[in-house]
């Protein structure tokens, strides 16, 4: 019989922190094992598993390593550790990520005993015909920009009739670049979509409050999928262990997809994971709708540069579920067109764009429709609208749009969040309507407008309820969190590029 590769083998291992604990003595191990090296035969049966994934570590010792091998050459000095949880019973090799380091810069003895949080990034540097290497044993200090948050699941308390957003969580970068009026998220060197999708997916269910193993369906939007065929679910699902976990044969019990239509990719899958929860023949409690993107652009000296002035890096992540709904979902409109304003062709590697023509005959129309046609369906009128959220390209598109269809500035403004993170692609409005619901308050009416180049549009209507205020205190990695933290870094913009490009 063959065993799975080695790859798989180790991604089990190391993408989740999975270790384990002797139910006789008490000793921990990092990764599983099927018997305890003090007790013995005994302990065969005996083993329990413990998951770090959401734990929060000690960095006990440290080291630069100022000279990286090939495969970790990129990233430049780093620096290597050992991190211990409950109280040194079980210690790992780690990584500090995140980290731009000079020889001024690095005191060791200041990092040594502080508090870390594992995160999900790419293990080092392959070839293009490999498989991209990950792991969570990479770390970032807890008092940094990531702050530690544990994953404390809740028993159900309310059954709602209509089904909506049961939690949520947005994930962008530290590093940043400014130029003119826009700022930007950016990748640092070991984090792509795939990175971006489970670190948003994550925050989703601490705030959620919900178990994992009931999450029967999880769709990952994106168009920076690192693979050309290979989905970003697949690896979404085993590390955030979504669905019944199979144990024997490593499986998950989930359904897990990628979707791809430009920059509203995820949210083309909110009505669908809305009609999966409320259909009782499904059998799935809940369903995740992600989107992620480390979004192309050419260098400014090539065709199509012009885009290098507005894309960003980041992921959103959205729980849909009929329990414990924070945001009710009242109904939704799709409008779709064969306008090619933005592509990007097979075997290229970054995008191009229609100029002038991105703009009335394709973001405006479509938003517009879109928008006008739920609106009627409802039977609302703007004065009904409390938030007014847009796919935000450019900091115009979406303020002229708003404008032209009559709300204020106190309407869409709290979701206008480019020129902070920059274009998002698939995340874009999800980030917007996250920054909503990190601020609304009961019996508010959302709206929002996607828009997907290609071209079509997805308009919805949110309620929120009384339950957005019980489970604030879950967050602490808002979305304003992420624009005013003080361990922001900016870059200039050759480290921009060679962050972009990753490893």
């Amino acid at each position: 019989m063959s065993s799975e590769p080695v790859e798989r083998r180790v991604s089990y291992i190391g993408d989740r922190l999975r270790s384990s604990r002797c139910s006789i003595c008490g000793e921990e191990y990092f990764r599983p094992k099927d018997y305890c090296g003090k007790c013995g035969r005994k302990s065969y049966g005996k083993m329990e598993d413990i998951d770090l994934f959401y734990e929060k570590g000690t960095l006990e010792v440290c080291t630069l390593v100022n000279k990286p091998t090939n495969k970790f050459a990129k990233l430049g000095p780093y620096i290597y550790g050992i991190v211990s949880f409950h109280d040194g019973k079980v210690r790992v090799p780690s990584r500090l990520t995140d980290l731009v380091l000079s020889d001024k810069e690095i005191q060791l003895p200041d990092l040594e005993g502080q508090d870390v949080v594992p995160r999900f990034r790419r293990r080092h540097r392959v070839k293009a015909s490999e498989i991209v290497p990950t792991i969570s044993l990479a770390f970032t200090l807890a008092e940094g920009y990531y702050p530690h948050q544990s994953h404390i699941i809740t028993k159900p308390g309310k059954e709602y009739e209509t089904p909506g957003i049961v939690g949520y969580g947005v994930y962008v970068s530290k590093f940043r670049i400014k130029e003119r009026v826009m700022e930007r998220s950016i990748p640092f060197m070991d984090e792509d979509s795939i990175t971006a999708a489970v670190e948003a997916g994550k925050m989703a269910l601490i705030h959620s409050g919900i178990d994992s193993s009931l999450v029967g369906k999880v769709y990952v939007g994106s168009e920076s999928n690192p693979y050309v065929v290979k989905p970003i679910a697949s690896k979404v699902a085993q590390v955030l262990k979504l669905g019944e976990e199979e144990k024997t044969d490593g499986l998950q019990g989930v359904d897990a997809i990628d979707t791809e239509f430009a920059c509203k990719a995820a949210t083309s899958m909110f009505k669908d994971a809305t009609s999966l929860v409320h259909y009782p023949g499904s059998r799935t409690s809940y369903a995740m709708v992600i989107a992620a993107d480390n979004s192309q652009a050419a260098p400014r000296d090539e065709v199509g540069g012009e885009l290098d002035l507005f894309v960003g890096y980041g992921g959103s992540a959205f729980i849909f579920g009929m329990q414990d709904v924070i945001a009710e979902v009242e109904g939704w409109y799709s409008c779709t067109s064969d306008t090619p304003d933005f592509w990007r062709r097979e075997l290229q590697s970054y995008p191009r764009h229609g100029g002038r023509f991105t703009g009335k005959p394709a973001y405006f129309k479509h938003v517009v429709k879109a928008y006008k046609k739920l609106m009627a369906r409802l039977n609302l009128q703007r004065s009904d609208v409390n938030y007014f959220v847009s796919h935000q390209p450019n900091v115009g598109f979406p303020t002229k749009v708003a404008k032209e269809l009559g709300f204020k500035e106190e309407q869409y403004v709290p979701g206008l969040k480019v020129s902070k993170f920059g274009n998002t692609y698939s995340g874009a409005s999800p980030i917007g309507l996250a920054a909503v619901l990190d601020k609304a308050k009961p019996n508010e009416r959302i709206v929002i407008v996607s828009y997907g180049s290609g071209a079509g549009s997805d308009a919805y209507s949110l309620i929120t309820t009384s339950q957005i205020e019980e489970k604030k205190h879950r967050q602490k990695f808002t979305v304003q969190h992420q624009i005013e933290n003080e361990h922001i870094k900016y870059v200039d913009y050759d480290t921009y590029r060679k962050f972009k490009l990753g490893l």
